[in-house]
């Protein structure tokens, strides 16, 4: 069933589990997302991210992600994720999406938070949720994650949420999005005094890369959605690979790729306490 994101956070949130977003730019990451949500009863956020429409356009790939929630037997949202620009989260609600990410974290901060409050007024009158974020979430490949002046402050998130009246929170903590060079070191601290102060759903992103304990410290901290994107990039990958040296066709390889992400996925779900939520 198609859902925001408010029908599977505040529960999550109370129960300290996690629901992962796992970015999807085609049908087979989306068949291997499905199937795990639905073997696992677990709740799941899919969707796709701004910085990934060049691999999937979002007209192309909104009407399959957003049919197979509706047909789900769990709760599904369908989320757009990073959104850079005013008009293509606008063209994601009108494209059918149940919750947009709107990224103004790297401008100034009174314009993105002026941003994020229309969007908010606009998607709440669709029946979707918005996410915002405050603080910077770097990149791992240039380290920019670990500049730890850029986490996320109480005094920021409290007068953004003020500001915003975003349904859910993206916080820097010390991750970064991509693949990491080196372990990385979350501020637990950070998170406990923002999630023990604020009542909205905290958001983990550059989730792909950390230790199962930084999952389980994170979630038990206060996070109710955690993303993954590029674990199931490297997983269907590996898949892929094995299947070609293997000497399979290309349509045995392509299954064998969703069942090499739809494992992650499951791997995943029950690492962040999903499973049986649905």
């Amino acid at each position: 069933m198609l859902v925001n994101l408010n029908a599977v956070l505040k529960r999550a949130q109370v129960e300290k589990y996690g629901v992962g977003l796992f970015n999807t730019t085609d049908s087979d990451m989306l068949q291997a997302v499905i199937e795990a949500a639905e073997e696992c009863c677990s709740p799941v956020i899919i969707g796709t991210g701004e910085v990934l429409l060049p691999y999937g356009e979002l007209s192309l790939i909104a009407p399959s992600v957003i049919e197979a929630a509706k047909r789900a037997s769990v709760p599904v949202v369908v989320h757009y994720d990073h959104g850079l620009t005013f008009a293509r989260c606008m063209e994601a609600l009108k494209l059918g999406f149940s919750s947009v990410m709107f990224d103004g974290s790297i401008g100034e901060y009174a314009e993105n938070a002026a941003k994020t409050r229309e969007i908010v007024k606009i998607a709440h009158a669709f029946g979707a949720t918005v996410e915002g974020e405050i603080g910077h979430v770097g990149q791992a490949e240039t380290g920019d994650g670990e500049v730890s002046d850029r986490y996320t402050t109480l005094a920021e998130a409290q007068q953004y949420l003020y500001d915003t009246g975003v349904d859910a929170l993206a916080i820097a903590i010390g991750t970064a999005h991509g693949a990491y060079k080196t372990k990385p070191k979350l501020d637990f601290a950070r998170l406990a005094q923002i999630s023990g102060a604020i009542d909205t759903p905290l958001v983990l992103h550059g989730g792909s890369g950390l230790s199962d304990d930084d999952f389980r410290n994170a979630i038990a901290g206060g996070i109710a959605k955690v993303n993954i994107f590029t674990d199931l990039c490297i997983a269907g990958d590996n898949a892929l690979k094995a299947a070609f040296s293997d000497g399979l066709s290309y349509l045995d390889a392509r299954n064998r790729k969703v069942e090499g992400i739809k494992a992650e996925v499951i791997r995943k779900m029950r690492l962040f306490g999903s499973v049986g939520k649905a």
